[in-house]
């Protein structure tokens, strides 16, 4: 999908603590959530020990009004005290992209 630049990328870096202790539930909730809010572009994730979630959004108001979110403000209590034991946040301007070949299914 080509998105009207510029845009927003929020970039969540992190490593997990042991265990589920209902992650992956919460997870699915907030990307779905996320979807919903006015701004929302796209969303990627990737784990492999390192997690990174990466998601897009047309403004800077958006991510602050997201990152507010109620429900998504108890998700991320719940991440700092249960599920990494390590994070950080990046968010970027996004002027220009390329890309090659088909993007994977998610």
């Amino acid at each position: 999908m080509e998105l009207k630049k510029p845009y927003y990328a929020v970039i969540f870096t992190n490593t997990r603590t042991s265990g589920d202790n209902g992650y992956s539930e919460t997870a699915i909730k907030m990307e779905k959530l996320a979807r919903e809010q006015p701004g929302f572009l796209d969303f990627e994730s990737a784990r492999s020990g390192l997690g990174i979630a990466i998601s897009y959004w047309e403004s800077q108001e958006a991510i602050v009004n997201w990152k507010a979110n109620l429900e998504h403000l108890t998700a991320q209590d719940r991440g700092v005290k249960e599920w990494y034991s390590w994070y950080k946040v990046r968010v970027c301007v996004v002027e220009r992209e390329y890309d090659f070949g088909h993007k994977p299914s998610m």
